[in-house]
């Protein structure tokens, strides 16, 4: 080994769901969202100033968490955007994780939290999820150096109500609590409220998801102006220009969209409960997703034989060949005709 590779930080990284290239295949295993983003971004996009991109973009996006703020009713200094929710996680676990006792978060979740905590240097604890993949806010009433948690959480689908939220608030005021909301536009209520009751609160959300712009990378949280503040310093002191200008040009443009917004959410909330209807009666059991995917194990088939079909098939969804989720396929929520598409193959590979 050269002297030089001695020094190179060792980590584990976060493994992101396959991206197949290529025409006439479904792709249901990164949870994006099926259907185009609002018309208004594609208005945005062609009315755009070429002479933009000449300058620097505006290292407070103001633009964007201008949008932001309208459309939630809070105050610009309660917002903050990052290169994707990821961009923005990594920031306050920079931010607010430099404790000496471990933070907390559970052990089936998002698996880039124990990346960053490697990365970062940050102590950590997982905590167990119950028999049926629920949270139990008690489990967190102990000594820590702060809280991240999904809500809905991934990769189940499950919701956690928001007095429960509250419940591991109230008990840890000494810690910060990051909630990460990627997928709450899809049936749970954001603890966005919050924030003005408890300082330590931080809500995260995406616009990968619900509002169709996974290829756009734009993410924001939510929180008092304290711990705001807090997360712009430390961006100022690693990348003052975060947000490019298409991004904070075409992200509120979508955000001014209501009704697109809303349109979209519908139907493929609508989509979900037919798929769980139809997966049951093949055979399939999963917990109630509020989520944009459904997180799904069948009575007889082998998970991971399954999703082998799929693929020949071309049928992208995502299977974890990890303890626990090794007996569950994650699948996206996709078009109608998409879904039909892969209820069309389950009932010939189950033989229904």
């Amino acid at each position: 080994m050269s002297v030089w590779e001695k020094y190179i930080r060792q980590v584990e990284p976060y493994v992101p769901g396959e991206q197949p290239a290529g025409k006439n295949l479904i792709k249901l295993n990164t949870n994006e969202n099926p259907y185009p983003p609002s018309p208004k971004v594609e208005e945005a996009l062609k009315n755009m100033d070429p002479e933009a991109f000449r300058k620097y973009p505006d290292p407070a996006s103001s633009v964007l968490t201008g949008a932001l703020a309208r459309c939630y009713g809070v105050d610009p200094s309660q917002v903050f955007v990052g290169v994707g929710s990821d961009d923005v996680l990594a920031m306050a676990f920079m931010t607010f994780f430099n404790g000496e006792h471990p933070i907390l978060f559970p052990d089936i979740t998002y698996s880039f939290y124990p990346v960053w905590a490697g990365l970062f240097g940050v102590p950590y604890e997982t905590v167990p999820l119950d028999g049926e993949f629920r949270i139990r806010p008690e489990d967190y009433r102990r000594q820590n150096g702060g809280i991240i948690f999904p809500n809905p959480n991934a990769p189940t689908g499950l919701f956690l109500p928001l007095d429960q939220v509250e419940e591991i608030l109230k008990n840890n005021p000494d810690s910060v609590v990051i909630v990460d909301e990627a997928y709450v536009d899809f049936g749970g209520t954001s603890a966005l409220p919050l924030i003005d009751q408890y300082e330590n609160l931080l809500v995260v959300q995406t616009f990968s998801k619900s509002r169709s712009m996974a290829g756009m990378r734009i993410g924001y949280a939510f929180g008092s102006r304290k711990l705001i503040s807090a997360m712009e310093n430390v961006k100022y002191s690693y990348n003052s220009y975060t947000m490019n200008q298409a991004a904070l040009c075409l992200g509120a443009a979508a955000v001014e969209d209501t009704a697109y917004f809303r349109d979209t959410l519908g139907r493929i909330i609508r989509t979900r409960e037919e798929t769980k209807v139809w997966l049951k009666e093949l055979g399939f059991s999963f917990p109630d997703s509020m989520a944009n995917f459904i997180f799904a194990s069948h009575e007889k088939a082998d998970a991971e034989e399954l999703y082998q079909a799929l693929k020949k098939e071309r049928i992208y969804v995502r299977y974890f060949k990890k303890p626990v989720l090794d007996r569950y396929l994650r699948i996206t929520i996709g078009t109608d005709q998409e879904m039909a598409a892969l209820h069309d193959f389950l009932k010939r590979y189950l033989g229904r």
